[in-house]
């Protein structure tokens, strides 16, 4: 066991967050810690780590355990030092190390005879190739990519980063530190696809374990073997990922339930039988015997879900025309960072678009041009009797703090009494006194609900949402997708929930190289054609490959050399002599960076041999050799992903 909660009530002001909960964190476990909103989840692993300590019960922690803690309060901490900077904090006795070696390395120009001075300066060295310091650089810059920073950020001072970009400098610190057991609250937030891809492919391989709350099912699925419930004030546990959780949660209900009206009958039985013959002389032994036996039952309590119920209906005021939106040449740019290049795109209507892609590419500054609060060059045409609606994250942030809930919903202007604003409001959540809770003492989730009610509340016929889902428990993005499935109105949408993309969207829309590329179908055929057009890349690839090793078969002459099969119809000739070459250079781009591995390979082997170290010259020579070899390595790798898009679109056409 590495950490224990044994028999904890934890109450949070007069409020029990859990009651007599008993639960141990094992080595190599990853467990997903689900619940509704508001129920205590954060405040849980608060109670974990010692932020909070429990009214009964205790938590122990191994001697030697260490915890990483990953979550919103993080965002306070500022700092001039360089992203790559901050994360390179994960590693301290490097950083120390490396700062001894220099101050060694001065001394020794000046006393290079000193025996003890050279014997000092080989151990430290050594020690640093012990705890893997020649490679802390490479390890962090790839954890720093793999979360989604260009080579060009990673020296920009962390103080210009939004509050979503530092928050993935901490992850990537948390998770080079690789402690024993690592807590994560809500790490996909802050995340696009790309990046969340990433870190389950890096937590899958993660020595230690692993303890998430988040409301993604897709991520829960991949990443957890375990699911920890937090329900009416208890934990529950289950062997298993998210949809074994929903499986058994629901066969546990169904047996508990029909334990309960079997005993509801046989209670029955017994209390007739006792009203029956309790008068009579001869029967008034057997009716007393069966009164003490109800007394002494152990009663099953009926199950009830408390399922907080989002209660959604979106309402159309007016039928829009046809055409709700056409983007004609649309072109912005941030300073010299082009978002999108004479972009044209249209919405009908019915449309309800998924927009995807990695963070920076431009996603909510194409939403808010198509919602008419971004400039940009080029036509955006607005359909007839368009009625939009906006939601993004920072109508959060704009929500007045010092309003109750109701007032901050008479203030939007929607012209509802305050008895039609309390039964919407009831819809989500807040019923009774509720409505008079100020905004500054509401979760993240329940603002969120706020700012949805807000959007609803108008009856739009075309709505804009910028991640609706953060915030929201699994329940509540379930009924919000179900609430969209059943809007009349058109949707344009940005999220990185895949379920809720799978569930909502009937179109996808990509920006790849500065255009809007549109996909006509579900997310699920989305992803299933990217993987098919991955493949066909491959061996297409292969296929070159196989060509470019046997030229004497291309330039036979009585066998004219047969082109790679492409299966694009739609390209002309010209088109398919240029989707060749870039093949070509597809292929030995491969070879390249085949080889530039195994040589950094090969140097770092060479960085663990301890007679480098005594040669001053052979270190300085190797240790430049390993920094050029990266260097070639960044740069192919980046000439790799450009290449592999430009086919890919031309495979497209």
């Amino acid at each position: 066991m590495l950490v224990g909660l044994n028999n904890v009530t934890f109450e949070f002001g007069a409020r029990v967050i859990v009651e007599e909960a008993t639960w141990h964190i094992h080595p190599g476990e990853r467990i997903g810690l689900i619940g509704y909103n508001g129920t205590g989840k954060s405040t849980l692993l608060k109670v974990i780590v010692g932020q909070y300590t429990p009214s009964v019960g205790t938590v122990e922690k191994g001697r030697e355990t260490t915890i990483g803690y990953l979550h919103q309060d993080l965002l306070s901490f500022d700092t001039n030092d360089s992203i790559l900077e901050v994360a390179l904090t994960a590693f301290e006795r490097v950083k120390q190390l490396e700062k001894e070696i220099e101050e060694l390395g001065i001394q020794l120009e000046k006393n290079s005879d000193d025996e003890k001075l050279l014997e000092l300066y080989t151990d430290k060295l050594h020690e640093l190739d012990v705890i893997g310091g020649y490679t802390v650089h490479h390890r962090t810059e790839e954890v720093l990519q793999g979360l989604g920073f260009a080579n060009a950020d990673l020296h920009r001072p962390y103080k210009e980063f939004s509050g979503g970009w530092r928050m993935r400098v901490l992850l990537a610190k948390m998770i080079l530190q690789q402690p024993d057991v690592l807590l994560l609250d809500e790490p996909t937030n802050h995340l696009d696809l790309p990046s969340i891809e990433w870190l389950e492919k890096y937590l899958m391989h993660y020595q230690g374990s692993v303890v998430i709350v988040s409301h993604d099912k897709f991520f829960l699925n991949r990443m957890v073997n375990k699911i920890v419930e937090l329900y009416q004030q208890r934990l529950h546990v289950y062997s298993g990922n998210y949809e074994y959780y929903e499986t058994e949660k629901e066969m546990r209900v169904e047996l508990q339930q029909r334990a309960y009206e079997n005993q509801q009958d046989y209670i029955r039985q017994q209390e007739r039988f006792i009203e029956r013959f309790k008068a009579k002389a001869s029967k008034a032994a057997a009716a007393q015997s069966a009164m003490k036996r109800l007394d002494k039952i152990d009663r099953i309590e009926q199950v009830e879900i408390e399922r907080p119920n989002l209660r959604i209906n979106f309402q159309v005021d007016k039928q829009p025309g046809k055409v709700l939106v056409d983007l004609k040449n649309v072109t912005k740019r941030f300073g010299d960072n082009t978002i999108i290049e004479k972009a044209v795109a249209e919405i009908e209507r019915g449309d309800k678009i998924g927009l995807i892609g990695a963070n920076g590419k431009g996603k909510s500054t194409v939403l808010r041009i198509v919602g008419g609060t971004e400039q940009h060059e080029g036509e955006r045409v607005w359909g007839h009797n368009v009625q939009e609606s906006f939601y993004a994250q920072h109508q959060l942030e704009s929500l007045n703090l010092n309003n109750t809930i109701l007032e901050e919903m008479l203030s939007c202007g929607s012209g509802k009494t305050e008895l039609e604003l309390r039964s919407l409001l009831g819809c989500f959540l807040f019923s009774g006194d509720d409505t008079d809770k100020k905004i500054r003492l509401l979760s993240g989730g329940e603002k969120a609900r706020v700012a949805l009610a807000k959007v609803i509340v108008s009856k739009a016929n075309f709505l804009l949402l910028d991640e609706p889902t953060n915030h929201l428990d699994m329940n509540s993005v379930e009924l919000l997708a179900d609430a969209l499935n059943k809007y009349e109105g058109s949707i344009l949408f940005v999220s990185h929930d895949r379920f809720f993309i799978s569930k909502t969207a009937n179109k996808i829309w990509e920006i790849v190289d500065h255009e809007i590329k549109e996909f006509k179908g579900t997310y699920d055929e989305y992803v299933a054609w990217k993987e098919r057009m991955a493949k066909q890349q491959q061996q297409s690839a292969k296929e070159q490959k196989a060509a470019t090793a046997t030229p004497e078969l291309a330039k036979s002459p009585t066998q004219p050399a047969t082109p790679v099969k492409n299966n694009n119809d739609n390209l002309d000739r010209e088109q398919k002599k240029e989707l060749q070459k870039l093949q070509r250079q597809f292929a030995r781009l491969e070879e390249d960076i085949a080889k530039m591995n195994a040589e950094k390979s090969k140097q770092e082997q060479d960085m663990g041999n301890p007679d480098i170290y005594s040669n001053k010259q052979k270190f300085a020579s190797l240790e430049a050799d390993y920094k050029s070899i990266q260097q070639k390595l960044n740069t192919a790798n980046k000439e790799y992903e450009t290449l592999f898009e430009k086919i890919m679109e031309m495979e497209q056409q």
